[in-house]
C-alpha cells in the first residue's frame, strides 16, 4: 500500500504520543498485520509505503538496499548555493560517517530537495541542522521513481500499488 502521511501521525504499531498510522487504514489491514516499511517522523508528512510481506519490508528498507527517497525541505532561512553544495559533499552528523545527498537541488527560496539513499534517525533534519540551517517542515515526495504526486493521493489517503507502480520502487 501506499499512504500519503498527514503530520501529527506517528508510524508505529503501538503509537505512543500521536494517532497511529494505522489508524488511517480500514481494519481488515490491522488483521493482517499490514507495518510501515521505514518510518517518518510524526512531523514529517508524504508518502509511505506499508505491507504486510516481510520480503518486500527488508527490501524496501534495509540500508544496504540503498533504495533512493526523496524530500522537499522547507528551511527557516533561505537556501544558498553553499547550502546545495554542503549536502552534496556530505555533513558530519554525530559520530557517524558524513552522509551525502545523492541529489540535491534548490527549488525555492526556502524549499530545497533532497534525495538520500539510506535512511537514518533524522537524517535530513540533521543534514541541514549540522549545515547551519533549520528544517521547518518535511516532505518525502517519492520512493525509488514511485512518486506522491503520479499517484495523486489527497493527505491521509491510501491506495493499492499496481504491478507497474511496484516496478518504479527498484533502486535507481
Amino acid at each position: 500500500l501506499a499512504l500519503n502521511k498527514p503530520r501529527g501521525v506517528e508510524c508505529s504499531r503501538r503509537p505512543a504520543h500521536h494517532r497511529g498510522v494505522l489508524s488511517l487504514l480500514p481494519d481488515q489491514f490491522t488483521l493482517r498485520d499490514v507495518q510501515p516499511v521505514g518510518r517518518l517522523d510524526h512531523d514529517t508528512t508524504g508518502l509511505l509505503l506499508l505491507s504486510d510481506d516481510g520480503a518486500f519490508i527488508h527490501a524496501q528498507s534495509h540500508p544496504k538496499r540503498h533504495v533512493p527517497k526523496t524530500y522537499v525541505a522547507t528551511t527557516q532561512d533561505p537556501v544558498t548555493p553553499e547550502l546545495v553544495a554542503q549536502l552534496a559533499g556530505g555533513v558530519k552528523l554525530a559520530d557517524e560517517p558524513a552522509p551525502l545527498a545523492a541529489q540535491v537541488r534548490q527549488l525555492a527560496t526556502h524549499q530545497i530537495e533532497i534525495t538520500i539513499d539510506m535512511g537514518k534517525y533524522h537524517q535530513v533534519r540533521r543534514m541541514l541542522a549540522a549545515a547551519g540551517h533549520h528544517c521547518v517542515a518535511l516532505r518525502r515526495t517519492a520512493i525509488g521513481r514511485l512518486t506522491l504526486e503520479a499517484l495523486a493521493l489527497e493527505e491521509g489517503a491510501w491506495a493499492y500499488l499496481a504491478p507497474e507502480q511496484m516496478a518504479l520502487l527498484a533502486a535507481g
